[in-house]
């Protein structure tokens, strides 16, 4: 892989010295550029008020007693949820493929490491990781 030599002169040493770290820190950066790519590819007004909207008819949806009424509530929702993922589409295109290009470099850097935290292979920690820092930072940023 051509990338291979860059990402190994970046992260090389820190997943010599510590692959637990190595991998932690890889999963901060790019959960860091996710983000990013969210807050400035999608319109954070629009993005808030679809989910204010969808949590209100999730509400409504609740308290509703009628089946018709709830059938329409879910109708109604279910246009607002389709709103909200074709917004946020484009930065899922933008980082789908330099994502999938780093996932290969770490399955080829950290396979041969085994298990990570007892029976924890590197992608569970990485997606462990990378949830948790995606709420704080999507909190810090404030992506909606």
């Amino acid at each position: 892989m051509v990338l291979e030599g860059f990402f190994n002169t970046i992260f090389g040493k820190v997943i010599e010295a510590s692959p637990l770290g190595g991998l932690v820190l890889v999963a901060f950066i790019l959960t860091l550029l996710s983000s990013l790519a969210y807050k400035w590819l999608t319109d954070q007004e629009k993005m808030k008020s679809l989910k204010e909207e969808l949590k209100e008819h999730q509400k409504m949806m609740k308290e509703s007693k009628d089946n018709q009424e709830r059938l329409d509530l879910q109708k109604k929702a279910m246009e607002k949820n389709l709103q909200y993922l074709t917004h946020s589409f484009k930065p899922l295109l933008v980082t789908f493929i330099p994502f999938l290009i780093v996932f290969n470099w770490l399955r080829g850097a950290y396979s041969p490491l085994g298990p990570l935290i007892g029976p924890l292979n590197w992608i569970i920690v990485y997606l462990v990781a990378s949830v948790l820092f995606s709420i704080i930072i999507r909190k810090v940023l404030k992506v909606h």
